[in-house]
């Protein structure tokens, strides 16, 4: 018996039992789901920052805000998360503004709900995908490791139609048994990596818009007066 061809792992795959074959399809399945999820998270992240960053430097610079506001109502398909929020808060601040009989307390409120409002929706759609990875973090290596039991219990049956078991006849069962907790590592480890890493990087995000909502509330509130 040539055990090194028996023992491949393409080997292994092709003659597994029907359910770890079909556990290491799913796990294939999600770890390619997941690796598009983690590029299209990587770009749009990536893309977020440096939105960010170029708004804020464009903010601080003292330019004036309604042409700010124009520049954001203008180009708001390419705008970024921070420049929407800018621009919820502007317009609300300036349709309140002129009406006589609100307070000024009201016209700042206004617009931080409006600010607020556009955050929301700007940090769902950063974290859209995020729960998936999650998922596919802590969930595969449990949906490999069924499968490998199945497997080894699929190859412990077949023992009992032969006369003597030996290391030879219980290797194969074993081992294909084994690449499906294999594959769900596989899936996994990568997942959790991303999410953590996202994670983190969202919530930096997310902090530096809070802290804008907050500078350009006082800034809206010195105008007031």
């Amino acid at each position: 018996m040539n055990v090194t061809q028996d023992l491949s792992i393409l080997h292994l795959i092709l003659n597994a039992s029907a359910v770890v074959q079909a556990v290491m399809f799913l796990l294939v399945g999600v770890s390619f789901m997941s690796w598009y999820y983690i590029f299209m998270k990587w770009y749009a992240v990536k893309q977020a920052r440096a939105k960010t960053e170029t708004f804020e430097r464009d903010f601080w610079s003292g330019g004036d805000l309604n042409n700010l506001y124009n520049s954001a109502v203008n180009d708001r398909h390419h705008a970024g998360s921070m420049e929407r929020i800018f621009e919820a808060g502007f317009r609300e601040f300036a349709k309140l503004k002129g009406q006589t009989n609100l307070d000024p307390k009201d016209v700042i409120d206004g617009s931080r709900r409006a600010m607020r409002a556009t955050f929301q929706r700007e940090m769902d759609a950063l974290e859209a995908h995020l729960a998936f990875l999650a998922s596919v973090g802590s969930v595969s290596p449990y949906i490999g490791l069924f499968g490998t039991v199945w497997g080894i219990m699929h190859s412990f049956r077949g023992l009992a139609n032969v006369g003597q078991a030996t290391l030879s006849a219980v290797a194969p069962g074993i081992a294909e048994a084994l690449v499906a907790t294999a594959i769900g590592l596989f899936a996994a480890i990568p997942a959790v990596l991303a999410y953590n890493r996202f994670a983190h990087d969202i919530d930096r995000l997310a902090t530096r818009y809070e802290s804008f909502m907050e500078e350009f509330s006082n800034i809206l509130q010195r105008q007031m007066r």
